[in-house]
């Protein structure tokens, strides 16, 4: 019988202190040690340390003491502390490049976007970009105190876990080593698809506060994310955890095609979602612009101007691409088994009138639409999702293993 392993203080010390993270950043209110120990499992002994310890690490601060009832004594709420731990996100996409600096309260300390398309440019001169554009960041937060904790890096195209890119249509990059970029090693950033990231920012409490707004989206829950942009991205989302697949590569509902007599995607396949409902496309299609040309922003602004104008081939366009959007849902669906689909990026601007038709259209053609409450839904987090998940892909590496960060901190001190 193979001996079995023995649990080491530290480790279940260091699993109750993420478990005390992840319940305060879920919650919508400050909660008392003796809630915190109700929600979480843990005696009021335990809770009363792990508090000390999070207190002392300004993890988290204490709010006035409140009265439950006419006896006992008064209860101090914990909440989730602003300032001291930061994590950075990093994104280059097709329209830009940048970064965004976030604490544990979701707060952005800073953030800057470079607003010119990598498209056409190497990745050596686009990482060096990012590099000059963040670095004078990078000190100031360290004089201003804080610690940063890690480094998300997203990226419109397939990383490996081993942090290569292998490829980026859209960008027209392939077989990139992240490693060989100082600003990637410097900040041991960890680099993944926008799609995934810009979902993981959709889910409350993730990595940072999750605050008081209503979301469609539950802590645990599950979800389709979509991501519209020159191409198409997404993302699954089970149990609260973004779904990657055995090598990363899960989720890739823009290459899944829609007609097997379809244009030709940029991928080398034919009929794929992208090639009907990507930005790009549908600004060829409707004649707006070419080329380079169809990949820039400005053409897609143009493009929604001239359907919203009831320009006859701009209108064709967009029913032909939403046709496809509700048939590539639609299969993505039956696969999944999941009843949110949350769509971003593009499409955002049609509103609740596309999100409203994709509800019905979605609900008529999954098999089971009869049983599943469907809805389509415009993202929670709409504005650059993908560059705040990278941050919050940075802050989980804290929240995950809280006792090294605290630990180092008492070694500085």
């Amino acid at each position: 019988m193979a001996a079995l392993r023995r649990i080491n203080q530290e480790d279940l010390r260091n699993h109750n202190l993420s478990v005390v993270i992840d319940t305060l950043l879920q919650s919508t209110v400050p909660m008392s040690r003796a809630e915190l120990a109700k929600a979480t499992g843990l005696t009021k002994a335990t809770m009363s340390l792990l508090g000390s310890m999070l207190l002392e690490g300004r993890v988290v601060t204490e709010g006035d003491p409140t009265m439950q009832s006419n006896y006992g004594r008064p209860s101090t709420p914990l909440a989730i502390a602003a300032g001291t731990w930061a994590g950075i996100g990093l994104q280059i996409n097709t329209d830009g490049y940048g970064y965004i600096v976030l604490d544990l309260t979701g707060r952005v300390i800073a953030q800057e976007w470079e607003p010119s398309s990598p498209i056409g440019c190497s990745p050596e001169e686009i990482f060096d970009r990012l590099d000059a554009l963040v670095t004078p960041t990078e000190r100031e937060l360290a004089n201003l105190g804080y610690r940063v904790v890690g480094t998300g890096l997203a990226l419109p195209g397939l990383v490996t876990d081993d942090q290569r890119l292998l490829s980026a249509p859209n960008l027209d990059w392939g077989m990139v080593d992240l490693q060989e970029f100082d600003v990637v090693t410097r900040l041991d950033a960890a680099a993944g698809n926008e799609a995934n990231m810009a979902a993981l920012a959709q889910i409350p409490g993730y990595a940072t506060c999750r605050g008081g707004g209503e979301s469609p989206i539950d802590a645990g829950g599950s979800f389709l994310y979509v991501s519209t942009d020159v191409g198409i991205g997404g993302a699954l989302v089970r149990d609260g955890r973004v779904v990657t697949g055995d090598h990363g590569f899960g989720g890739e509902i823009g290459h899944l095609s829609v007609s097997m007599d379809g244009p030709k995607c940029r991928c080398g396949r034919c009929g794929c979602l992208e090639a009907y409902a990507g930005r790009r496309s549908m600004v060829e299609a409707a004649g707006v612009a070419t080329g380079a040309d169809a990949a820039r922003s400005g053409a897609a602004i143009e493009l929604y101007e001239r359907w919203r104008r009831g320009d006859e081939k701009a209108v064709e366009t967009i029913e032909r691409a939403v046709r496809a959007l509700g048939s590539a849902i639609s299969s993505t669906i039956n696969l999944m088994d999941a009843q949110t689909v949350i769509l971003g990026g593009f499409w955002q601007q049609f509103g609740t009138d596309l999100t409203d038709r994709l509800t019905r259209d979605v609900a008529g053609q999954v098999l089971a639409g009869r049983e599943l409450a469907m809805q389509v839904v415009q993202p929670p987090v709409s504005e650059r999702p993908a560059l705040r998940g990278a941050a919050e892909v940075g802050l989980r590496r804290f929240i995950d293993n809280p006792l090294r960060y605290l630990d180092e901190g008492e070694a500085v001190k």
